[in-house]
């Protein structure tokens, strides 16, 4: 598979493949990403060995979101619906999807970790979804947060930008297991090799298919809504335009309010 913006290595006799954001320090999740992403998911979901997906950041940083430049106007009816395709495939995929989150997880990037089975952190993550800074709102974000329990948390992160820490996000339940800074990518194998490498490859995709199955159902039942209302509505203002363009222009932007 030829890649360009993604690192694959396989562990544990090929049952466990890595999947590395490879384009730091940002690791921006631009349509190239995507695409290979979507790529790598399609060729892990028949049947093989395989008991685990491990996706995390080349680098220090997860990722810092989605590229800025592809929300612009012309660029965003083709970009939304591409990533809300991925996390549809991470949703319905049959294997476990761990992601490995240290550094910045941002943006988009915070929304293709909570797409993930089970997300692993150490202690110098922190997560935000800053688009309302720039005049806009995650979709998936708004999506998945409160059918992940985290209500309260998904009104304040999606209405304010601003950023938490790992402690935060563990204790709202949002994480599998928390350790410290420089400890999370052994502390992740050592869980797998406990709980995953010893469980029948065929029983564990089956039963990752009944346990993602709810939150599969409202994803799909709520982010076509969701898209609408970017595309249509908040696309069609002035402040939504105007905050990507004074972010790519690098100075601070003029509200109309409108």
């Amino acid at each position: 598979m030829d890649l360009i913006k993604l690192a694959l290595n396989e562990h544990h006799h090929g049952q466990v493949l890595e999947v590395g954001l490879h384009a730091p320090k940002a690791n921006i999740l631009d349509a190239a990403m995507m695409a290979e992403l979507r790529t790598v998911l399609a060729a892990e979901r028949a049947p093989s060995k395989r008991k685990a997906i491990v996706l995390g950041g080349s680098g220090a940083h997860f990722s810092f979101g989605a590229s800025v430049p592809e929300h612009q106007a012309d660029q965003v009816g083709a970009m939304l619906p591409q990533f809300h395709a991925l996390i549809d495939d991470l949703l319905s995929h049959p294997l476990p999807v761990l992601a490995r989150v240290s550094g910045f997880c941002l943006g988009g990037g915070f929304e293709l970790a909570l797409a993930c089975s089970l997300i692993f952190a150490d202690d110098s993550a922190r997560f935000a979804v800053p688009e309302i800074q720039l005049g806009v709102f995650p979709p998936v974000a708004a999506v998945l947060l409160p059918q992940l329990g985290a209500s309260a948390l998904a009104s304040r992160l999606v209405l304010s930008g601003e950023t938490v820490d790992a402690a935060e996000l563990d204790r709202r339940g949002l994480l599998a297991a928390r350790c410290a800074t420089g400890e999370l990518a052994g502390a992740l194998d050592a869980w797998i090799v406990q709980h995953l490498l010893p469980r029948s490859a065929a029983s564990l995709r089956i039963a990752h298919r009944a346990v993602r199955a709810p939150l599969l159902a409202h994803y799909r039942q709520h982010i076509g809504a969701a898209e609408r209302l970017y595309l249509d509505e908040l696309m069609a203002t002035h402040d939504a335009n105007e905050g990507i363009a004074a972010f790519l222009g690098k100075r601070a932007a003029v509200w109309t309010d409108a």
